[in-house]
């Protein structure tokens, strides 16, 4: 994304929202304070393809103080926030982004990164991976990390099929990413990204929640806390009880269809709302989309069942059905917490790329002797973040006694 002098106002905004965000991201502040001392990343190059955020900003400028020479495209057409992105630019880190790019746009940016050869790639979804397998067969990275649930899915089933050719380390699947980022940070923007578009109020109003992992799980209780009746679709049998024991109707689409005020898909599969359950929808009926692809709606369906479709508010479009009905799609389907508001508090990112950096030396120190897999970030490091953010919420740690650890580390019964 290049920016001539006019857009020095756009910069100059952007680096307000990235310096407020860095404020707000302790524990990567402090890794970026070593990493200006030590350098562990000179003489790499890191294409990352993540949101463009001010939370991302302060990522790519802690990668390029321990040596990195980085560069980011988005990792979703909707998620660029332009002046973040101006201030990159400024700030001389190159960003291929534009909100609102078009499919090809968006490949033709992930293809931009890719030319710079990169030891390190960085992922939010698995589009930068899968497109340097396919198209680049001859660029061997040291490694990958990948940040979300459904670029990991991707990823195993490309090591199981045996076309992964390099190791990837998923962050996701870190303590101090799934359990927090996904729970809270999922469970507020979310919500956040929907009020944003429909100004609506959730107390009183029948939330139907698709998926209940992590992220789902965070999605619930936040509308349950705003005084919403939440139902939850699953097809896990213990997550769906794990969602009735924390008091939320279970029950299948079809049966949820008719009910629900809110619909807020979190799964990353195809289709989970699609053709015989609008049909079955209340009038006002609102969809929004938490997973990572726009896929979990069925908009081409409601699309052919709609007389007429026009945007009324901020990334909102009304679908007026044959019988009057109208079915409201917030985002278009895309991820809504980034296509409608900003995406995850910084207080949360904080934690998921502190990891995203760690991960980065850790490839670069271990890449040698790992094979062409999915690793999960090593369970030290998670507890570093862990207690580093602990500290910095005001909390401290208790310490085991001597007698403790030993018996801990005994078979004897300590009677």
């Amino acid at each position: 994304m290049n920016f001539d002098i006019a857009d020095a106002g756009l910069a100059e905004a952007g680096q307000l929202r990235v310096d407020w965000a860095g404020r707000r991201m302790p524990v990567l502040a402090s890794v970026r304070e070593r990493f200006e001392k030590d350098l562990p990343l000179a003489g790499t190059t890191i294409a990352a393809c993540l949101h463009v955020t001010a939370e991302t900003a302060n990522l790519m400028t802690t990668l390029r103080a321990g040596g990195a020479e980085v560069a980011l495209c988005a990792s979703n057409p909707l998620s660029t926030q332009d002046d973040v992105a101006a201030a990159l630019v400024a700030d001389e880190i190159p960003v291929f982004a534009v909100r609102g790019e078009d499919a090809d746009t968006y490949y033709s940016h992930i293809r931009s990164v890719l030319d710079m050869e990169p030891h390190i790639t960085m992922d939010d979804g698995a589009d930068l991976v899968t497109t340097l397998l396919t198209e680049r067969p001859t660029q061997e990275p040291y490694g990958s990390t990948e940040e979300t649930t459904t670029g990991v899915i991707r990823l195993r089933a490309m090591a199981e099929d045996d076309v992964l050719r390099f190791p990837v380390v998923a962050v996701n699947d870190s303590a101090t990413k799934h359990l927090f980022d996904n729970k809270h940070g999922t469970g507020q923007s979310a919500l956040d990204g929907i009020m944003r578009s429909t100004n609506i109020l959730f107390a009183g109003k029948t939330v139907v929640v698709v998926g209940f992992g992590d992220c789902g799980a965070g999605v619930a209780l936040r509308a349950d806390g705003l005084g919403a009746r939440v139902i939850v679709i699953e097809v896990d049998p213990v997550r769906a009880l794990s969602a009735a024991m924390e008091g939320y109707r279970v029950a299948s689409a079809a049966e949820a269809a008719p009910e629900g005020d809110v619909f807020i898909t979190v799964t990353g599969n195809k289709h989970v709302l699609r053709g015989e359950h609008f049909d079955l929808m209340k009038d006002g009926a609102i969809l929004a989309n938490a997973g990572h692809f726009d896929i979990e709606l069925h908009l081409a369906a409601l699309s052919d069942r709609a007389e007429t479709i026009r945007r009324i508010r901020h990334e909102l479009d009304e679908y007026t059905m044959p019988d009057g009905r109208r079915i409201h799609v917030v985002a278009e389907g895309r991820l809504v917490n980034l296509g409608a508001a900003e995406g995850h508090p910084a207080d949360v990112m904080d934690m998921s790329f502190t990891n995203q950096a760690l991960a980065a030396e850790w490839l670069l120190v271990n890449h040698d002797s790992l094979e062409p897999k999915v690793y999960r970030l090593p369970e030290y490091i998670d507890d570093e973040v862990a207690t580093i953010a602990l500290a910095h919420l005001g909390g401290s740690l208790e310490v085991l006694t001597e007698d403790q650890e030993r018996y801990l580390a005994s078979w004897d019964s300590g009677t």
